[in-house]
């Protein structure tokens, strides 16, 4: 989405799930000689990063919050949200479980497999495939949150 540099004078890509990496061109482990001219930044602004902060589904500093879902249970829960699906690009999702238990999967690096249970939340981060599972009664809700807000 963009660059800086930071204070050692480094640059830094702004990802569009709202984290910041390194894009350092030290060679030989980091070969990025593009980043160093302003028409290589240029022709890279849209392309795609690996992030590990999202592999690990950390959600970024500075999100806004966009609303709520209705608190679902294993009757009203969504179908959409039985199947792998995926939170949309600048978008963050984070389940809180209020009852019961969710098992949570998503398509990360490595993969996340985990069992809420009440009292836990799980982030969900932008165009990761993931799906969730009752496990007997349950009650939760999703919280969906944007970097600056206005994405």
């Amino acid at each position: 989405m963009g660059y800086h540099t930071d204070d050692d004078g480094d640059w830094v890509g702004e990802l569009s799930c709202g984290h910041n990496q390194h894009l350092r061109h030290r060679p030989p482990f980091q070969v990025r000689p593009w980043v160093l001219e302003p028409t290589g930044r240029a022709e890279h602004l849209g392309g795609a990063i690996d992030c590990p902060l999202c592999d690990r589904a950390e959600m970024p500093d500075g999100l806004t919050p966009l609303g709520t879902s209705a608190i679902w249970d294993e009757k009203t829960m969504p179908d959409g949200l039985r199947r792998a699906h995926r939170v949309a690009l600048g978008r963050w999702g984070l389940i809180n479980v209020l009852e019961g238990r969710l098992r949570f999967s998503a398509q990360t690096t490595p993969q996340i497999q985990t069992v809420l249970l009440p009292g836990s939340s799980q982030p969900i981060p932008p165009e990761i495939s993931h799906e969730v599972e009752t496990l007997g009664h349950v009650r939760f809700e999703i919280t969906w949150f944007s970097p600056g807000g206005s994405r």
